[in-house]
């Protein structure tokens, strides 16, 4: 296998994995199993990911909107997580992946809790790819707690800026993602890493979650090979002429 060009590879890929239940509607199933077979999906995502060169992958996996779901289906989807996340963790270490969570973790049920302290323990060492769970996640909290954060420090106004704000983020080391990709054809960010993405590249496609795979993923790094990111800059500063 060829080493990726790294001058093209997105360092930093964040998904919002959406459509798992109109995935199962069309089928006549329960939105549970529209879950479960986005799970097939992710781990051909994450396994592609290392392929590519990816280093760090973040999914919009439970929004701090979608505890206002129907409770059945919650409970199914935390029970699934619960026992998919131990699952999935020889996988994981394998491949030198390790696992963290961002977001409210404190309002998810004990069991979840549980089994992502023990696939982080697990995975602490992975060091090809850090695979990073949102969960019960608001990028709009996340800053509201940014903030908090600074306020209980005593850190004066007049000293807050961009650069403390960003420190003080859910996960301060990981860099902000250069591309972020949303399937279902939904064309929102939907309250997602609303800080980090101000810069990074959209991508959008109808495939609903489920039927996302590795060949997918492959058309979205090679469509954001193909762009040129100007972070406000011309062409004329871009290439130096300016």
């Amino acid at each position: 296998m060829n080493s990726p060009d790294t001058a093209t590879v997105a360092r930093h890929v964040a998904i919002i994995m959406d459509g798992n239940g109109r995935w199962a509607k069309r089928r006549s199933l329960g939105r549970v199993l529209g879950h479960r077979e986005g799970i097939v999906s992710l781990r051909e995502v994450i396994k592609e990911a290392v392929r590519s060169g990816v280093r760090y992958l973040t999914v919009y996996a439970f929004s701090t909107e979608n505890w206002g779901r129907p409770a059945k289906e919650v409970g199914a989807l935390m029970g699934l997580m619960a026992r998919q996340l131990v699952k999935e963790a020889p996988d994981l270490v394998s491949q030198g992946v390790r696992l963290r969570a961002i977001g409210g973790i404190d309002k998810l049920p004990q069991n979840v809790r549980a089994s992502l302290a023990r696939v982080e323990e697990l995975t602490r060492g992975g060091q090809v790819l850090d695979f990073v769970l949102a969960l019960s996640y608001g990028g709009r909290s996340e800053i509201c707690d940014a903030v908090k954060k600074l306020l209980a420090k005593g850190v004066a106004p007049e000293d807050i800026d961009e650069a403390t704000i960003s420190a003080n983020l859910y996960a301060p080391d990981i860099p902000d993602p250069d591309l972020v990709i949303r399937t279902s054809g939904e064309m929102r960010l939907s309250n997602f890493l609303l800080w980090q993405s101000a810069y990074s590249e959209i991508y959008f496609t109808e495939t609903l979650w489920p039927d996302f795979r590795a060949a997918e993923f492959r058309l979205a790094l090679d469509e954001y090979a193909r762009r040129t990111r100007r972070f406000g800059l011309t062409d004329e500063q871009l290439t130096g002429d300016a």
